[in-house]
């Protein structure tokens, strides 16, 4: 499988998009300014106690308060506790973690106005982002994610990835990490570090270490609401968590951007910088790779995968619901069963790569087709275990029931993906009627002219939908070639497919 991953940068918006065998699998996008990631590390203040929910709302920044329960201040959160009054009274250059002496954990059954009052300051990590009508939900347990390893400062544990089935490379990791790392930090050792040497798993541990203490030594000249530890951007973060050496490429429009994650790829896999290239198309990226028609293809109610069978997918606040079809299939008694078994190994596939690309989490609810037969239904379970192996988000998948039905469970910790593939015409605003197609041109020549002339720009983009951009380059002279000799040789026009078929953009470069 070879997997290549794809950035666009615009000034307000950032959209990732990762594809394996050419197939889109994943799709982020998120506004340049965005707060509130999951792993970044606040100061916060305690805004409010609530003992029936035995949880703090807290003031991390966010419109609305953040959500803090009691069971995700973590057991070490008195010796937490201590290491924020010690580090903010403490002259500059911080408080080492690792000498100082831990507290006694805290009480399994406790309650929160045990240990946090109204007022009191608190370091936190964004577990969820904001979803819908709620702030962000937090914890105490801090973590800062690695390649190899995840550093967990207030704990003594090390902890191996269950995926690494080796029980000999286990024991080595294990042994191997307890040897190396500080008092009072834990470590969880990640997939990807089965079969690393000792300098490696060193080398990465040090600069986590590093990473902690630069950014804690900073807290006694900090007030609450500000940001101690950020997450890594959200393209290195991806990276962090799926580089494989089925990676053959990474295409980034932004040559900033493309340093950084240049810089980011050495530091993690050097012998394979190589593949990280800056796109400098005319055409823009997402266009360029064919990736905007599998969007426009992939979202929405209605989804299209094999021989005309579909799914439709609904979505509540409570839960997620799909539907499987096996549209114009045939549907004889003599090949009923095996026709629903194909269309419903063929769902579970699309439903597996759906659930990653629009990032659904909370309750999911698949309706397959009726099959009569219980090793068809373990199979249909089996192929969706299968299918969801290369989900990195924790998830879990019950067999069908009697119903027909599957109930999955997958985490959410942030907004799910929505994009809207049906267009409001943007001629008509969606009345039903237009001004005569015949005057576009001029309308086009018109915004042209002004900004040339009126607000005297001499190099101007112009974006249109692929067939309005074949109009008006065909023929010689073209119409577009007649616009450039009259009003400016910097004029470019580039051909979008994200464009609807008669809306236009006049940028400046």
């Amino acid at each position: 499988m070879s997997a290549e991953l794809f950035v666009d940068v615009s000034p307000d918006e950032l959209s990732i998009a990762l594809l394996e065998d050419r197939r889109l699998v994943e799709l982020r996008r998120e506004r340049s300014n965005v707060q509130f990631t999951v792993g970044d590390i606040y100061l916060g203040r305690v805004k409010k106690i609530m003992p029936g929910l035995n949880a703090a709302f807290v003031d991390v920044g966010y419109e609305k308060d953040a959500f803090l329960h009691y069971l995700d201040l973590g057991p070490q959160f008195r010796t937490l506790k201590k290491f924020l009054n010690m580090t903010k009274t403490a002259k500059k250059g911080g408080v080492a973690l690792h000498k100082m002496k831990c507290d006694p954990d805290i009480d399994k059954n406790g309650t929160i106005s045990e240990v946090l009052s109204v007022g009191q300051e608190v370091l936190v990590q964004i577990a969820k982002e904001p979803i819908s009508t709620k702030g962000p939900r937090l914890t105490s347990e801090l973590s800062i994610a690695g390649r190899n390893l995840v550093l967990m400062p207030f704990s003594d544990k090390v902890s191996v990835s269950q995926k690494i089935k080796s029980a000999e490379e286990r024991n080595r990791l294990k042994k191997l990490l307890q040897s190396i790392k500080p008092k009072n930090f834990g470590v969880i050792v990640r997939t990807v570090a089965e079969g690393k040497r000792v300098a490696e798993l060193d080398k990465e541990l040090k600069t986590l270490c590093r990473r902690w203490d630069e950014s804690t030594a900073k807290l006694f000249n900090l007030k609450p609401r500000a940001l101690v530890i950020g997450e890594i951007g959200r393209t290195s973060a991806i990276l962090r968590d799926i580089m494989s050496p089925s990676f053959n490429s990474i295409y980034i429009s932004d040559k900033e951007m493309c340093k950084e994650v240049k810089e980011y790829v050495g530091l993690i896999s050097p012998d394979r910088e190589k593949i990280v290239k800056e796109f400098k198309g005319d055409v823009p990226l997402f266009d360029q790779f064919g990736i905007e028609k599998q969007i426009k293809s992939l979202f929405g109610k209605t989804v299209s995968f094999k021989s005309g069978a579909y799914l439709i997918i609904e979505h509540t606040e409570a839960l997620h619901v799909i539907d499987v079809n096996s549209g114009n299939r045939a549907k004889t008694a003599a090949n009923q069963e095996n026709n629903a078994l194909e269309v419903n190994l063929a769902a579970a596939d699309e439903i597996a790569r759906q659930l990653r690309l629009r990032d659904m989490g909370g309750i999911i609810v698949v309706d397959f087709i009726d099959m009569q037969k219980a090793e068809h239904r373990q199979k249909v379970h089996e192929r969706m275990k299968e299918a969801m192996n290369s989900d990195r988000t924790k998830h879990n998948i019950l067999p069908l029931s009697k119903f027909g039905l599957m109930q999955i469970t997958r985490q959410r910790v942030r907004p799910e993906l929505a994009i809207e593939t049906n267009e409001t015409c943007p001629t008509c605003f969606g009345t039903g009627k237009i001004a005569p197609a015949i005057l576009l041109e001029e309308k086009l020549e018109d915004s042209i002219r002004k900004a040339v002339e009126g607000q005297k720009k001499r190099k101007l983009t112009l974006k249109v939908h692929p067939y309005l951009g074949a109009y008006l380059k065909k023929g010689f002279p073209s119409i577009f070639l007649k616009w450039k000799m009259k009003y400016s040789f910097g004029l470019k026009l580039i051909p979008s497919a994200s464009l609807s078929f008669l809306e236009f953009k006049i940028l400046e470069e």
